[in-house]
């Protein structure tokens, strides 16, 4: 079974990697510490919609085997980001009310890109993170927004990111900002 999720998340990603090692080896640890169903490792069945949540602390390889394996995503709202640039995951299981946060280990200093994917790829999830509690709280339900449309560009954007200027109705991009430092 791993070895075939292992392919299922390098085929995903495109490569095999030790980023990559790191989200799966992620995702296998927080499958078991929020005793979730290993059958459903894969198959998307852990969240069909947001059940399971995870923010993530960076945008490298790792997360696309979350992706894969836990059935997170963007679009789904259930993969966040919290960009601190460290290899760290927050899980949240909203039906247990369970969460874990997990923080990746410094590995042994003066490995290549080769020697670190073949010492993750060796490693157990309990000796690459360590185990903490989650910091950041979880987040609500994705939100559904209605459409406005932008009244310089005409495009439509999320009602929750338009600007009001004057009587315009303004999307990120043609709206400038107030801020009189700025000169």
């Amino acid at each position: 079974m791993e070895k075939e999720l292992w392919e299922k998340c390098a085929a995903f990603h495109g490569h095999e990697c030790g980023g990559l090692t790191i989200g799966y080896k992620a995702a296998l640890y927080a499958i078991k510490l929020l005793e979730l169903d290993a059958e459903k490792a894969g198959k998307g069945c852990f969240s069909t919609d947001e059940e399971l949540v995870c923010i993530c602390e960076n945008d490298a390889c790792s997360v696309d085997a979350i992706q894969v394996i836990l059935g997170c995503s963007i679009g789904k709202g259930n993969l966040l980001f919290h960009m601190t640039g460290k290899q760290a995951f927050s899980f949240y299981h909203r039906k247990s009310g369970k969460s874990v946060r997990l923080v990746l280990k410094p590995r042994p200093e003066g490995m290549t890109k080769e020697e670190s994917f073949r010492y993750y790829q060796g490693c157990e999830p309990e000796e690459m993170f360590e185990v903490k509690e989650t910091k950041l709280r979880l987040p609500e339900p994705a939100r559904i927004f209605r459409s406005i449309r932008c009244s310089r560009c005409g495009e439509s954007t999320a009602e929750h990111l338009i600007r009001l200027c004057g009587d315009e109705k303004l999307c990120l991009d043609c709206y400038q900002a107030y801020n009189r430092f700025d000169v």
